[in-house]
Order: C-alpha cells, then structure tokens, then sequence
C-alpha cells in the first residue's frame, strides 16, 4: 500500500484556496503536515485555478525549472506540470500546491498566505521519503 496525502480545503476564494494537509500512511497513522494554499477555482483552467477535487497519482520527480526533486500531480484533467512546492503566496502559484506552517496574512494585501513553506516543504518530503509514487485526495470540506 501507498501513503495517501489528503488536502481539505475549507476555503476558496476567486484568488486563493486554503486548507490542511494530512498523510495517511499504510498503518493508519494519520500525520498532519501543514497548511496548504492554492489558486481559487477558475473552472480548472491551466495555470490560473486550483486543481479539481478528486484522486490523483503523485510522483517524485525531478523538475528542471526548480533544479530539485518535486512532487508532482498526475491526472488532473487537461493539466500538466501541477507539482508541491515552496511558495508564501497565492499569485506564486501556477496551479501547483504549497505547503505552510500557518495561514497568516503576510504581505497585508488581506489575503491569506502560508509561513515557513520551505521548512514545511521539506518536512513533506521527509515523511515521504520512502515512496516515489502516492496517492493525493483534494476534498473541498
């Protein structure tokens, strides 16, 4: 069996979603990670919106751009290159997912951004070290 990564969302708004994430690895054990923030919904359009609710396959894989192994989403659809990565703010994200140790407005722009999201990022990948493909629940709750 796999770990699953679960986001819930509880929030999405025209320019960001929040939410938590959870690992839910294949004893059971149920580990929270962080905060989660991504675009809002724009009806899933490439590189503007959060990515549906659904299942998807989430690999371990090395990306150029970012010259470092990300985790990246699998079957979203008419999507490509949505991955987990490093960000504090919404309008960093081109439809991928960033992971923070809270949901705290930043910048002042009375938007919710996520803090410590390099430290998070790497406690992601720290808890998944053992796998190089998962699975990924997004549920908006």
């Amino acid at each position: 069996m796999k770990p699953i990564v679960i986001i819930n969302r509880f929030k999405i708004t025209s320019n960001y979603s929040l939410g938590q994430c959870y690992i839910k690895f294949p004893n059971g054990t149920v580990t929270y990670v962080g905060c989660s923030l991504e675009r809002g919904w724009k009806n899933n359009q490439s590189r503007i919106s959060c990515i549906p609710e659904g299942v998807y396959d989430l690999v371990l894989e090395y990306s150029s751009r970012f010259k470092k192994d990300l985790w990246e989403i699998y079957g979203v659809p008419g999507r490509s290159e949505c991955k987990f990565h490093a960000a504090n703010y919404w309008y960093q994200l081109n439809g991928c997912i960033a992971l923070g140790n809270k949901h705290k407005d930043i910048n002042n722009d009375n938007a919710l951004d996520v803090t410590s999201s390099r430290l998070t990022m790497k406690k992601f990948h720290d808890l998944l070290s053992k796998w190089k493909k998962v699975i990924l629940e997004v549920n908006n709750i």
